[in-house]
């Protein structure tokens, strides 16, 4: 909850930044803000202490994905600190949308009430409707920040429904009381309740772009700016994931004849769709895009378990995938900005150009395939052991039948930043900033330190 408060402030304060001509330290602001509220966040550990009501309910649960959020924004701001230098006249206002952002983002991990999760999903989801405009000079921004808000409004409008519906059954928003009020029908379930449930889970597909309802997904990322792209891919499918999560095991469990089987086919149309679409890619921002999609699908696993294996598998699993896409970004960037475009070819003899960057975007794009020991491949390996222990046997041999074709196309990035450069390249080598160094090797270090030790984030979780 301090958490929230400070995050709440220091945007307020990365505003008045702007306002008094000191842009130019609205990210230390704002990187100290996240620094604050990630040293109240840890302070809550083992406490289990409720706010407003019994609206916020600060468990081991949301001290983990608050952390994993607060982390993964850290960099994040870096990344803008230098993507965004020329930006003086909007820099202040990025840096305290994505903290307000965030603070939605907190609040989605940490709700206790079906009134506090839809304001935190619109506290994530208006200021990110903006920052996929920021870039206003350019039209597919303009583009993917209207596709953002419309689509965001529509899964909205299905969320609100289904939490009226779940309200009128059991006459409570209070996740402990709408579980107590099915538990008490003893198994009978109203149509309304159904319908309701329903609602909300297509509201949710809908926020983590899972398959049939993933369509907007790609064009809002590859028109967005790469920095807010890289922000949505982690942050927003973190806390999607979360509150999804959190909602169904705490509250829909005793139900799931309603919604199970719905899930399973929408996990394995997310896997397959997400998976055998990046093949066919030719830009890298939009590969991540669809990559993003498939690694909703293995996410989702988690949610088809429900128990406290299945737990700890989706905090390494969200921990795995962020840091993993914060340093695939992180180079995209680069190149990017040096070569003037995303396709993958322009990352042609990158390794041997620049090894920092060659060897780090490796080390990214195995991760993601899941190749051992790094922390992408624990990920996947917890998420099937959980999904095994319940006797998921079909769905884990479609999982990892999508494992393999994902490392197929992984490889054949990989494959190209090895190869000998262009000519055409030659002219455009890639030397970065101190920054975004740091953001790499950083977030390339813990995906190392964490897959050689994941036992060690597992005790800990």
């Amino acid at each position: 909850m301090k958490a929230i408060i400070a995050l709440s402030i220091v945007g307020i304060a990365t505003l008045f930044t702007g306002v008094f001509n000191m842009k130019n330290r609205a990210v230390w602001v704002a990187i100290t803000g996240l620094f604050v509220a990630l040293t109240f966040t840890v302070q809550d550990w083992n406490t289990s202490v409720r706010y407003f009501s019994d609206m916020i309910y600060f468990n081991n649960y949301a001290v983990a994905f608050t952390s994993i959020i607060i982390v993964i924004t850290g960099l994040i701001l870096l990344l803008c600190s230098d993507h965004y230098r020329t930006a003086n006249n909007t820099i202040a206002d990025i840096y305290g949308l994505i903290l307000f952002a965030v603070v939605g983002a907190i609040i989605m991990v940490s709700y206790q009430n079906l009134a506090m999760l839809f304001l935190g999903i619109e506290i994530l989801s208006i200021p990110l409707y903006i920052l996929a405009g920021s870039n206003r000079n350019d039209l597919s921004s303009n583009e993917a920040s209207l596709k953002y808000f419309l689509m965001g409004a529509f899964a909205s409008g299905f969320l609100l429904f289904g939490i009226a519906l779940v309200f009128g059954a059991t006459n409570s928003f209070n996740l402990d009381e709408i579980h107590a009020a099915i538990v008490h029908n003893g198994g009978t379930i109203s149509p309304m309740l159904s319908i309701g449930v329903l609602l909300i889970l297509v509201g949710f597909l809908f926020k983590v772009s899972a398959a049939p309802f993933h369509f907007w997904a790609p064009d809002v990322y590859e028109g967005s700016p790469t920095v807010i792209t890289a922000f949505m891919a982690t942050v927003v499918k973190t806390a999607g994931f979360a509150a999804f999560f959190r909602l169904f095991s705490g509250s829909f469990l005793e139900i799931e004849s309603v919604w199970f089987n719905i899930l399973w086919v929408v996990t394995v149309l997310t896997l397959s769709v997400g998976n055998l679409t990046a093949l066919f890619q030719k830009g890298m921002k939009r590969l991540l895009a669809y990559s993003s999609i498939s690694h909703a699908g293995f996410l989702m696993l988690a949610l088809l378990v429900l128990s406290d294996k299945a737990t700890n598998a989706l905090i390494y699993y969200s921990a795995a995938y962020g840091l993993s896409t914060i340093c695939a970004f992180a180079v995209l960037l680069a190149v990017k900005e040096k070569r003037g475009n995303d396709s993958i070819e322009s990352f042609k003899g990158l390794g041997k150009e620049n090894p920092f960057l060659g060897f780090f975007f490796t080390i990214a794009l195995l991760s993601l395939a899941g190749i051992p020991p790094l922390a992408g491949f624990f990920g996947k390996y917890y998420m099937f052991a959980s999904a095994l222990e319940v006797n998921l046997k079909v769905i884990v041999i479609i999982a990892v039948i999508n494992a393999i074709i994902g490392i197929y196309y992984y490889l054949r990035v990989i494959n190209i930043i090895w190869s000998s450069p262009d000519e055409s390249t030659a002219d455009h080598t890639i030397q970065i900033g101190f920054t975004y160094k740091t953001v790499i090797f950083v977030s390339a270090l813990l995906i190392i330190l964490i897959g050689i030790l994941p036992e060690f984030l597992i005790t800990l979780i």
